[in-house]
């Protein structure tokens, strides 16, 4: 075994233990796949990250450090939160972006670049492939999560990396009274080869909002001096083997907000908050630039510092 830095930051919050955790090995080298999961597993949080140096090929395009995901269960090809906790842990620990603006990550799903040049640091959304779902998959997925027909708005398979599949719901108050049959909703996603299924509503501007109280600063600071920003209101639910809730999901509301956004169902700017029905209050701030990116940030707030034995 090797003495290795280690840090568990909570991800989509600045104040501790309201957001998604996230463990963060510093230094992964010399580690099999099989040490990792098993760490991963162990840990028992949604995800579990290791850093290492990137390879050459990714190096020559600009790339800082290479990430590993890991569930509880299986390796990923992307994640949100751990994209922005691994960067908030790597930059912390003295990491020296190559960029000036842009600090470039490495996972399988590519180069992912993430703008450091204001805060909160923010990830590019990675290209989304989606497709409409068919009115049979819907029917059943609809009778595993409790919702009539009528709650439901739209339907899209999504897929930046991990096969997500997402509904529009018509109220806030509809997707925070979801109670899912967890068998029935892990045999529905195992079935049409999903890794979790996103629930999320959209609450317009002028709305008088019941359930998101907190202040729009991180959001304010996030895109200047925006009109008011419209909230969408979101809950995800892993096809996991512990985690069956998913406090908040970085890569689901990065698809999210690029169909939405696309569909014209969302404005381009706006804040999605996650995790209440958890007891945390994750703010995930999107932003589509002029180019048509979409940039998906949040704060991040470190927990515990220290080594670990692996």
């Amino acid at each position: 075994m090797k003495t290795r830095p280690f840090k568990q930051v909570d991800v989509f919050t600045d104040a501790p233990y309201l957001g998604n955790p996230l463990a963060v090995v510093l230094d992964g080298t010399g580690l099999s796949t099989d040490e990792m999961q098993h760490f991963a597993h162990w840990t028992n949080l949604s995800e579990t990250t290791f850093l290492l140096p990137p390879t050459p090929e990714a190096a020559a395009q600009g790339a800082d450090y290479q990430v590993r995901i890991f569930t509880t269960a299986y390796e990923m090809p992307f994640a949100g939160h751990p994209t922005l906790g691994s960067c908030h842990a790597w930059l912390e620990a003295g990491g020296q972006p190559r960029h000036p603006e842009f600090i470039v990550q490495q996972c399988p799903v590519g180069l992912v670049r993430i703008r450091h040049s204001a805060q909160p640091i923010a990830f590019a959304a990675p290209a989304l492939k989606r497709s409409p779902a068919t009115p049979d998959s819907v029917v059943s997925l609809r009778a595993a999560l409790g919702l009539n027909p009528a709650q439901v708005l739209a339907a899209q398979h999504l897929n930046n990396g991990p096969r997500h599949f997402g509904l529009l719901l018509d109220r806030d108050q509809t997707v925070q009274q979801i109670e899912p049959d967890p068998a029935a909703l892990r045999a529905w996603m195992l079935a049409h080869d999903i890794s979790g299924v996103g629930v999320a509503s959209v609450d317009q501007p002028g709305h008088d909002h019941g359930l998101i109280k907190r202040s729009n600063r991180e959001a304010r600071a996030f895109v200047g001096n925006a009109p008011t920003l419209a909230q969408v209101n979101v809950r995800f639910f892993a096809n996991d083997v512990v985690v069956i809730e998913d406090p908040i999901t970085g890569s689901f509301n990065a698809s999210l907000a690029q169909w939405l956004i696309a569909d014209g169902l969302a404005p381009k700017t706006y804040t999605a908050t996650q995790g209440i029905r958890l007891g945390r209050f994750g703010q995930v701030q999107i932003a589509q630039d002029e180019t048509g990116q979409v940039w998906v940030g949040g704060a991040s707030v470190t927990c515990i510092n220290g080594t670990v034995n692996l």
